[in-house]
């Protein structure tokens, strides 16, 4: 069983459904308000926890309403809880619209994943994890003494550089695994992105800057794998109706780690994380659309017995 520590954001999502998202200037009416626990720290935990992983989480929450809500869910998905915070702040907030597409639009207010600093990231045992797992919803200082610890600790560190502004380039120097989106690759690369080729010619480029291994998500499009090694895996997506990307990117690096830091070879598990996004997206709100690893197996069986 992998042993992951994410240390990451933690929010309140607030999803309103909308027949289209509002130009700047325009007030339209939302459908539907409903509240979801997210960020891309505890999103990724979870989805890692529900794929067989034994998980840590480490961040900051608020004294809030939200931040009890949200221990208390991490708890029921098994995942230690110790090095959570908590901070003097109202707990992190993402603000959300999802239009009839499943195509979304987020606010994000830091709150007390803002406040969550590098002496908390000086408490951190990292004795007994196998691979650490970041976003960039929390402070860049923080990543970055969390990647300086990682290396003494000669710990693999996979990095998500989400949401891409304000992204410090060079914490790449000390990412073992870097997983990012099509418009991630976008700004890094300064390549365009249509699809396989150009992510190709992407992920090449960043590859020659030093990255052990990458993996480009290509939404509908599937995935793209690289390496230093010369190996190059396209993993197509599977085909189902889109209801909230909210979480899709979220639950395929949670359950990909899950599964290729506990063993499954790495085909099968680019193919199970695959799965995973597909029926993240299938169904609404964040942490409640990521599947366990049970329905991803059931998926992929109903699959291979229609192929």
């Amino acid at each position: 069983m992998a042993k992951i520590l994410v240390v990451g954001s933690m929010n309140m999502d607030i999803v309103t459904q909308v027949e289209r998202h509002p130009v700047p200037g325009e007030t339209i009416h939302g459908n539907e308000t409903r509240f979801f626990i997210g960020g891309k720290g505890a999103n990724q935990a979870v989805a890692a926890s529900r794929s067989g992983a034994s998980v840590a989480m480490a961040g900051g929450l608020g004294t809030d309403s939200f931040g009890a809500d949200i221990r208390k869910q991490l708890a029921e998905d098994g995942i230690d809880l110790d090095y959570v915070s908590e901070q003097p702040a109202m707990t992190g907030i993402a603000v959300i619209t999802i239009d009839q597409t499943g195509e979304n639009n987020i606010i994000l207010s830091a709150g007390a994943n803002g406040k969550y600093g590098e002496d908390e990231v000086d408490t951190l045992d990292l004795t007994g994890f196998d691979v650490i797992l970041l976003q960039n919803e929390i402070a860049q200082a923080v990543n970055q003494r969390v990647l300086e610890k990682a290396a003494m600790a000669h710990i693999p560190v996979f990095l998500n550089p989400a949401p891409i502004t304000g992204f410090d380039h060079t914490q790449l120097n000390n990412v073992s695994f870097l997983i990012l989106n099509e418009v991630e690759a976008e700004e890094l690369s300064g390549i365009r992105i249509d699809g396989i080729s150009e992510a190709l010619q992407a992920g090449k480029q960043m590859l020659e800057a030093g990255l052990p291994h990458l993996i480009i998500t290509l939404g509908s499009k599937g995935s793209l794998y690289l390496d230093q090694a010369g190996t190059q895996i396209e993993t197509p997506a599977f085909s189902v109706d889109a209801v909230d990307t909210t979480a899709a990117g979220d639950t395929f690096i949670g359950a990909f780690v899950a599964k290729y830091i506990g063993g499954t070879p790495l085909n099968e598990s680019l193919r199970y994380a695959t799965a995973a996004s597909a029926l993240a997206v299938s169904a609404a709100g964040a942490q409640s659309s990521i599947p366990s690893e049970d329905k991803v197996h059931e998926f992929l069986q109903r699959v291979e017995l229609i192929n």
